[in-house]
Order: structure tokens, then C-alpha cells, then sequence
């Protein structure tokens, strides 16, 4: 059973740990997965796209492993960024193509990887709204202290 802990994330027992490593060890696969099928494609574009799944698997594997207080109070960022990059390649993919098999093997693995990132934001924050709320005021934190 999991509660909420004084910073709204939730405290997870033995259990609930295994389930979280085992959900970020699947974000991690599938981000790779997709970025490997882009980085075969060739192009500019695909490449580019290939370097930003790698750069964000290696940005959700740091927000979950590293207790340091920054990573932590930061570690929606790559929740959100990875659940962002996701959809607007799937957008950008269905409003220009290429529409062959490899392409709908990379949108079903994107698609999964949208659905996994929301049990995530269920698992640590309580829900995607409450992500969003960690989010803003993490950043309203920052704020105040640059106008100080």
C-alpha cells in the first residue's frame, strides 16, 4: 500500500518499489526502442528525433534513481518532456507520413509509452493533474527565489 509522504510524492513499500523499477525499466525500453527505430530511418529529422528519445531515457532513468533534493523536486521534467516529445512525433507522423509498417510499430510503441507515463504520473504524483501542480510549483519556486 502506498500513502502520500509530506511532499506530496507517494512512499512505496518493497512491493510498490519492484513495480515502479519494473515501470521505468519499461519507459526505458520502449523510449529506446522508438529511438532506435527512428535512428535506422536516416535523415536529419529521424535522427534528431532518435538523439532526443536516448537523451530522454537517460533524463527518466536519472529523475528515478537519484535522491539528490534537486533531481527529485525536478523529476516531473522528464515525465512531462518524454510524454510531450511522444505526442508531437506521433502529430508530426500523422500529418506528414510516411505511412509503412515500421512507422505504425514505432506509433504503437509511442502510444504505449504515452499510456505507461500516465500510470507513472498515478504512481509518483497521484495523477497527471497532480504532476502538473508539482510542476508549477517547482517552477514558481524558482521564480521567487531569481526575483529575490
Amino acid at each position: 500500500m502506498s500513502e502520500l509522504s509530506t511532499d506530496g510524492r507517494r512512499e512505496t513499500d518493497t512491493r510498490g518499489a519492484a513495480y515502479g523499477f519494473v515501470l521505468t525499466l519499461a519507459i526505458v525500453a520502449l523510449t529506446l526502442s522508438t529511438g532506435y527505430i527512428h535512428s535506422t530511418l536516416g535523415g536529419l529529422l529521424f535522427t534528431l528525433n532518435a538523439i532526443g528519445y536516448g537523451a530522454l531515457s537517460v533524463a527518466i532513468l536519472v529523475g528515478a534513481s537519484v535522491k539528490l533534493p534537486i533531481v527529485v523536486r525536478f523529476s516531473w521534467m522528464p515525465r512531462l518532456g518524454l510524454f510531450g516529445y511522444a505526442l508531437v512525433t506521433i502529430i508530426g507522423w500523422a500529418i506528414m507520413g510516411p505511412y509503412y509498417d515500421v512507422a505504425y510499430l514505432a506509433k504503437g510503441i509511442e502510444v504505449t509509452l504515452l499510456v505507461l507515463l500516465v500510470v507513472d504520473s498515478y504512481r509518483v504524483y497521484g495523477g497527471p493533474i497532480n504532476l502538473l501542480v508539482e510542476a508549477q510549483a517547482s517552477v514558481m519556486e524558482v521564480i521567487g527565489r531569481l526575483r529575490k
